[in-house]
């Protein structure tokens, strides 16, 4: 019998092309690969023309999904040609890592613990430092880090050495570091995954099996090949801790370049994975090739890039690899040449190339056919009934509800939304309209832990949503919460989703003290009934508690008005503003007079802050209910001299706050405040006036500019055509009376003020 370790870097061009050749040279009559045994079954799926890299195995536990973790591969991974290897020649394949069930518990650690090598700083805070171990052949080697140096050695060779001597040469470098005390790496973790790995390789010995070779990380090689003289501790070590109840399922999942150096199971990656990925595809004149696709890329953006760029490129690159002392180009001096030549020294043209070319935005695919949860199935399904694929880049859907397609399109984002799955975002429509929606999709992998992690809740996305909602509203006691739940449902089409919100909010209405949740939850509400048919959905039980709320406002909100500080008042002010605003929306003439009569008893009603009555007095005026000679008379009183300045300012600012605009072109109300600022004293003014500042910085800079104009004009003639409807002629005749004897009393001239002599 003969076991054949092959020692790899995940990921890795160099180890991939050797693995593949030691392979066809061994003939091996069984494959073992690093990694958990729940993989097994996925792996033979590896060679199938409808799994496509970049993918990934996710392992997840069965009571929490979100315990999962990833093992990547792309077209090099030595892994995937092995298994693609073995699945072709129709021999056993099997991973030989630690379970995943007892990896993903949390009383083991899933990556090797670092002995703490204490440091002192200059704030005397001591931190664990690791050191890779390979960084020691590195610096021998003169390369700045372990990666660098590997790169060269081993995976940029071009097929230079011998596959069987490249695995020599990996099991000698391994041992020296293994046997050497200036690692400070704790194994107690890896001596536990390799004491699985030798147990699995003697199993296939005791199975017959006599040409085993042994795919795994070049660290753990040297530690597999002695399988006598550690059995029985190796026994005992599995024993110790293969004690578990939990269930691990697998499932393939598509990945993306930029997430091949994370989320790994064994913690390895790349940083390049698009140059990888060139070196794969072109073994000959492989710099040449790339600096050719690096133009390519500059002439689609636009940048003037010649054939004599590329050759200065190349020239250069080689230079400085013959100055380093390199036999063969690496991706570092590329860039520097690419940098130099191409981009004349802006590194954001480089950027470009990262993004493009050094990382990729490749995305995989799955066969249908593997092993998902029921979710999954549907999630899959969804998409292609919507004609809908998943992407690593953003791409953007402009979405008519009117169409069916499009119609059931938001119906899914809205639901995946409800799940907290962000693959789709809605954005801001370019065009008018609520039959439009715009929305961006960007796939990111770690979203299917999220999907899966929902599979509890139901098989499908539809019955997943609506458990989500149903829960959340027995959970919740707020009006408020119900009807944003409420607003989302409706886009969702969760129908059934409705009758449980709406049978929550009726029974907490019935039994809600809180006017502030009430008023908060009012304007959704009314949006809802009034554009909710839209998407046709049948809201008249809604209509019904609507009403309802309406009137428990009434009741309650003199009362909740009474004794609030500032902030609390500010607060309300914007509560009463917006539910006046969502009664004018919600156009009912007998629930708008119910609204008004509850404002007149606020606005007479006293310990309330006058925030709130100067508020509630404007909103009157607005509404015709109180006349401008009843208002001039309210506010003579509130603003008098004999009161506070901090309150007459604070019923000003309620009284004018939001009213720019129509400051400057209702003149009546113009006139109003122009009247009671011209009649203060200079020592009340100056005491007023910080309070005054305040309120009038709540405009916008254009509707100060055009007051402080209007200011230079005093007083606005008021022609008796523009009569509010609701004066009885006695008072309008009473009130341009005034205005014509303060306009005769200043001869006719701009006057800025008026005293109270005039």
């Amino acid at each position: 019998m003969q076991v054949h370790i092959l020692g790899i870097r995940h990921h890795g061009i160099g180890s991939a092309r050797q693995v593949l050749k030691r392979l066809e040279q061994l003939k091996p009559d069984i494959v073992l690969v690093e990694g958990p045994p729940e993989m097994d079954e996925l792996l033979s799926f590896v060679g199938l023309p409808d799994l496509k890299p970049p993918v990934a195995i996710m392992l997840y536990k069965e009571e929490n999904p979100g315990q999962s973790c990833f093992y990547p591969f792309i077209d090099f991974s030595p892994e995937w040609v092995a298994a693609a290897y073995a699945n072709r020649e129709r021999i056993p394949l099997r991973a030989i890592d630690m379970p995943a069930k007892l990896s993903l518990r949390s009383d083991v650690p899933t990556t090797p613990e670092l002995k703490k090598e204490i440091i002192e700083d200059k704030s005397s805070e001591i931190s664990p430092v690791f050191v890779d171990p390979l960084n020691h052949l590195a610096a021998i080697a003169g390369f700045p880090d372990s990666e660098s140096w590997w790169e060269y050695q081993f995976e940029n060779t071009n097929g230079a050495n011998t596959a069987e001597n490249h695995f020599e040469a990996v099991m000698i470098a391994m041992t020296a570091l293994r046997e050497s005390e200036e690692t400070n790496m704790d194994h107690s973790i890896n001596e536990i995954r390799e004491s699985f790995m030798r147990q699995s390789i003697r199993q296939a010995q005791s199975e017959l099996f006599i040409n085993i070779a042994v795919i795994c990380g070049a660290w753990h090689a040297p530690a597999l090949v002695e399988l006598k003289s550690n059995e029985s501790s190796d026994l005992q070590s599995i024993r110790k801790i293969q004690k578990t109840k939990d269930t691990v399922y697998a499932s393939w999942i598509p990945w993306t370049n930029d997430r091949l150096s994370l989320f790994s199971g064994y913690g390895a990656g790349i940083i390049s994975p698009g140059w990888s990925m060139h070196q794969w595809e072109n073994s000959d004149n492989t710099e040449i090739r790339w600096l050719s696709k690096v133009a390519g890329v500059f002439r689609a953006e636009g940048i003037d890039t010649s054939s004599a760029h590329v050759l200065e490129s190349y020239k250069l690159a080689m230079a400085l690899s013959n100055i380093r002392g390199r036999s063969s180009l690496m991706l570092s001096e590329l860039n520097e040449a690419i940098l130099t030549v191409m981009c004349m020294g802006e590194s954001i043209q480089l950027e470009l190339i990262r993004k493009e070319l050094i990382v990729g935005n490749l995305m995989g695919t799955v066969p249908d056919d593997t092993p998902k949860v029921p979710l999954q199935v549907d999630f899959e399904k969804e998409l292609k009934s919507l004609k809908l694929k998943l992407h690593a880049i953003p791409k953007t859907y402009e979405l008519d509800l009117r169409r069916q397609i499009d119609l059931d399109r938001s119906i899914l984002f809205h639901r995946l939304s409800i799940l907290s799955i962000p693959w789709a975002s809605l954005i801001k429509s370019r065009t008018k309209g609520t039959f439009k929606e715009s929305w961006t999709l960007t796939w990111q992998p770690e979203m299917m832990i999220k999907l899966i992690d929902k599979s509890f809740l139901g098989n499908t996305i539809e019955s997943s949503a609506t458990q989500e909602i149903n829960q959340q509203s027995r959970e919740t006691t707020h009006i408020k919460t119900i009807s944003n739940l409420l607003g989302i449902v409706i886009p969702a089409e969760l129908n059934g989703s409705i009758d449980v919100l709406l049978n929550r909010m009726d029974e907490l209405s019935s039994i809600s003290t809180d006017i502030r949740d009430l008023m908060e939850a009012i304007p959704d509400l009314v949006y809802i009934t009034r554009y909710g048919n839209v998407r046709k959905s049948d809201l008249t039980t809604l209509d019904l508690i609507v009403q309802r709320l309406f009137t428990r406002i009434f009741i309650g909100l003199p009362t909740a008005c009474y004794g609030l500080d500032e902030t609390n008042s500010n607060l309300f002010f914007e509560l009463i503003s917006s539910v006046n605003h969502s009664l004018r929306i919600y156009e009912s003439a007998d629930t708008m007079n119910s609204w008004h009569e509850t404002l007149l008893i606020i606005v007479d009603k006293d310990g309330v802050h006058d925030i709130i009555q100067g508020c509630t007095c404007r909103l009157l005026l607005d509404a015709e209910i109180l006349s401008h000679a009843e208002t001039s008379t309210r506010m003579s009183l509130a603003l008098s001299t004999s009161r506070d300045p901090q309150h007459v300012a604070s019923w000003i600012e309620g009284f004018l706050r939001g009213s720019g605009m129509i400051l400057i072109y209702d003149h009546r109300l113009w006139n109003l405040v122009y009247i009671w600022i011209s009649s203060l004293s200079a020592e009340f003014f100056m005491a007023t006036l910080p309070y005054l500042k305040r309120a009038f910085s709540r405009f916008q800079f254009g509707e100060r500019r055009q007051i402080g104009e209007k200011a230079k004009q005093g007083l606005i003639n008021i022609s008796i055509d523009n009569r509010p409807d609701n004066l009885e002629n006695q008072q309008m005749e009473k009130v341009i009376k005034i205005w014509e004897t303060m306009q005769t009393l200043i001869g006719g001239t701009k006057k800025t003020t008026i005293t109270s002599e005039n």
